[in-house]
């Protein structure tokens, strides 16, 4: 395969949240942050904003490479390609302290897959080891990283996060969750959709995809690639969303799911995106609080090992800071 006709579709994910050393969180608010200021962070992340959506809880923004969320204490930057997402977070601390009111990091998240072609990257994220010098130069040290791997495959998933040194009470916390589902050696027919050779427009590729119908009631805001890839945005007025990035080539094809849509139970939806895309392969990560209706799904992954025609390779549930989090493989079976 020809370097200049791959796309690197694993993307880095970033979520930092932000605090107040006198608990005082009513008196801050990332959205404070002039959009100028952001569209200069993402310059050093190597993208930019191809499209916006807001409403009372959350700003919405597709990128070049995926997306970024910003909500009242928390930022989150998701990149595929060369990005290099960890360079914008010197900038972000300097704006956030400015402009917001919010005076301390409270935790910090930084995770992926395993690269398709990590020689393909810039010089830090070709090894997750130098990704986590840098992050624990941005964090004084104060961060602890961990790998997940697939017991069948070769696929694994790692992550940065702040030692749990602190634990901020149920009283000061929110339901909080997060589902994401990173399916690689998908469907060709399935794909097809997301290439202007077969649909007209993101529209097109959103209805006939049924991406449309995965999370009713959403205000979707997508985008489909010349000649080919897709990325959509859906936002909620409870400050709920979801997203969506496709990389559709058959030799390196990669599609990401992400949600922080509250349920007692994902069994159901994790089964309608896994139908949508169809998948060989995929990882399934999950945080969420105490006090999220959807930590109970961490004992039901456990013993989740068959979704349909996808079955568990390994299952792995550790306590962060303020989440639990559990990483589930599978892979389809032959029928």
């Amino acid at each position: 395969m020809a370097t200049e006709d791959f796309f690197e579709g694993a993307e880095k994910l970033l979520e930092i949240w932000f605090g107040r050393q006198d608990k005082k969180f009513e008196n801050g608010d990332l959205r404070k942050i002039p959009r100028e200021k952001y569209e200069d962070l993402l310059k050093a992340a190597c993208c930019e904003v191809i499209s916006y959506t807001s409403n009372d809880k959350i700003d919405a923004y597709v990128l070049s490479e995926s997306s970024m969320f910003v909500t009242k204490r928390r930022f989150i930057l998701k990149t595929c390609g060369t990005t290099t997402p960890i360079e914008c977070i010197k900038d972000l601390l300097i704006n956030v302290r400015e402009f917001t009111g919010f005076d301390e990091v409270e935790d910090v998240f930084y995770s992926r897959k395993n690269f398709k072609r990590p020689e393909l990257q810039k010089d830090t994220y070709r090894n997750f080891k130098l990704e986590i010098e840098s992050l624990d130069i941005m964090f004084k040290g104060t961060g602890v990283a961990r790998c997940m791997r697939s017991s069948k495959t070769d696929d694994s998933w790692y992550l940065y996060a702040l030692h749990p040194v602190e634990y901020f009470g149920k009283e000061k916390q929110k339901p909080d969750q997060t589902l994401e589902i990173l399916m690689t050696n998908l469907d060709p027919d399935v794909m097809q959709i997301f290439t202007k050779e077969q649909s007209a427009n993101a529209s097109q590729a959103t209805q006939d995809s049924g991406i449309s119908e995965l999370l009713p009631n959403m205000e979707i805001d997508d985008f489909l690639f010349e000649p080919c890839g897709y990325s959509m945005n859906g936002i909620a007025k409870e400050g709920h969303y979801m997203t969506i990035h496709i990389t559709p080539q058959q030799e390196f094809s990669f599609v990401s799911f992400e949600t922080n849509v509250p349920q007692s139970s994902y069994k159901e939806l994790i089964l309608k995106v896994l139908k949508t895309f169809q998948p060989e392969k995929c990882v399934l990560t999950m945080f969420t609080n105490e006090i999220s209706p959807g930590h109970s799904n961490h004992k039901e992954f456990k013993y989740l090992t068959h979704l349909g025609e996808w079955q568990q390779d390994s299952n792995r549930t550790c306590s962060l800071k303020n989440h639990d989090l559990t990483v589930s493989f599978y892979s389809k079976y032959p029928s």
